[in-house]
């Protein structure tokens, strides 16, 4: 199976669980694992840019990587796979 199957079939799965679990909007908590480079974590808070989230970032203890928690808002599921479709775009990243 190609990985971009796989990853549509996860987002099909994420868009019914999202659905069915909560009355929308709602907030929603995105968590990121990030290299530790201001520039990539630049990168994930601009995704967020002008949507009222709560950025946190947490470095590894070996300094190496960065935690990056944003709690925001979102009017849908749909609006939730779309910003991780966004953040997948930065290399390196990693959502948990």
């Amino acid at each position: 199976m190609d990985s971009g199957k796989k990853t549509e079939e996860f987002y099909i799965k994420l868009k019914a669980q999202l659905a069915d679990t909560s009355m929308w909007p709602a907030p929603y908590l995105y968590k990121f694992i990030v290299p530790a480079s201001a520039e990539k974590e630049a990168q994930i808070v601009k995704i967020f840019d002008h949507l009222g989230a709560v950025i946190k970032k947490n470095a590894s203890r070996t300094g190496k990587y960065t935690s990056v928690s944003i709690n925001v808002r979102m009017k849908n599921p749909d609006a939730v796979i779309a910003k991780y479709k966004e953040v997948a775009e930065v290399e390196g990243v990693i959502s948990l």
